[in-house]
């Protein structure tokens, strides 16, 4: 039996984020699952395993707002721009005050410019970056804007000082240690990360891997997931005819009521299934399907539903 749904997993330091996808594969025997977020294998915290249809919806939640904890020691740089990589420089950082940093602070929030750093999974000519970087290779990234939404300091224990980081879609808080510690003139790198918040889940519910494999050995582990259009719940809902319905099928686009947001919509059918992501097209002011999803098995707010 497919089970499209969404697990919130707390994912510990040494694992990568495949090699928690891979478990919940071979742990549900479905086929397709895949994260929405990867943490890097030092990095802790919530990541979303998506199963079945609700693999169609990762994308949501990668762009979706997130929330870290990061710990970063002064005077330190690395190449990788956290404690895993090689030390490239080492400055006494004893004359950085809070007050710096917290200024500092100031000037990588809001809307920025970031380099990612070469050891990323970002891809030049077909390459990953750290498989270059890993065969001593650099090569020039542009830069990308950001969004830091907020930046601020929660513990400092120099040399170490610890921040909580809300910001949107490809931000890099290595890149960030990193940038902080070139505007100080000390250096600086990333000690620990732990990811508080992606979208709507939450690491106060989040499943370590021991409970995540007791909900399998149990067999209670559909009780754990959350609906796929949980991600969606910003977005109007609009329930629809059986005629649209088939409409929505077919991939034709549709009318609907006034007072929905004009940008993406949730459809829902008369006995409460979920149906579809529609996209506004402002050209002629319909609705067109642009994600479909087929009846199956799919976790709701009330269980499981076929």
């Amino acid at each position: 039996m497919c089970i499209d749904g969404i697990l919130n997993v707390n994912k510990p330091a040494g694992k990568t984020s495949l090699e928690v996808v891979d478990l919940v594969r071979r742990l549900s025997g479905q086929r397709r699952v895949g994260h929405a977020g990867t943490l890097d294998p030092g990095a802790t915290g919530v990541l979303p395993i998506c199963l079945g249809q609700a693999t169609r919806v990762t994308s949501f939640i990668v762009d979706a707002r997130k929330i870290y904890q990061a710990r970063i020691e002064l005077g330190i740089s690395t190449d990788t721009y956290d404690a895993e990589g090689k030390v490239t420089q080492r400055v006494d950082p004893s004359h950085i005050t809070r007050e710096k940093v917290e200024g500092v602070l100031q000037s990588l929030s809001g809307s920025i410019l970031q380099r990612p750093p070469m050891y990323s999974a970002l891809k030049y000519r077909g390459k990953r970056l750290y498989e270059l970087a890993r065969a001593g290779i650099e090569v020039e990234r542009r830069q990308r804007r950001t969004e830091v939404f907020r930046l601020e300091m929660i513990a400092w224990e120099p040399p170490l000082f610890t921040i909580e980081v809300e910001c949107g879609k490809g931000t890099y808080i290595r890149s960030l240690a990193h940038d902080l510690g070139q505007a100080l003139g000390c250096g600086a790198h990333l000690r620990e990360l732990i990811r508080l918040k992606s979208g709507p889940f939450d690491i106060g519910d989040s499943l370590t891997i021991p409970q995540l494999e007791d909900s399998f050995r149990y067999g209670y582990w559909p009780d754990v997931l959350y609906p796929m259009d949980v991600v969606l719940e910003h977005w109007v809902a609009a329930i629809v005819s059986e005629e649209k319905e088939r409409a929505i099928r077919n991939g034709r686009p549709l009318a609907l009521g006034d007072g929905v947001d004009k940008a993406y919509c949730r459809a829902y059918s008369l006995d409460g299934r979920f149906l579809a992501v529609l996209r506004f097209m402002p050209e002629n002011g319909l609705w067109r399907p642009e994600k479909v999803f087929s009846a199956s098995t799919e976790v709701t707010k009330e269980g499981l539903t076929s």
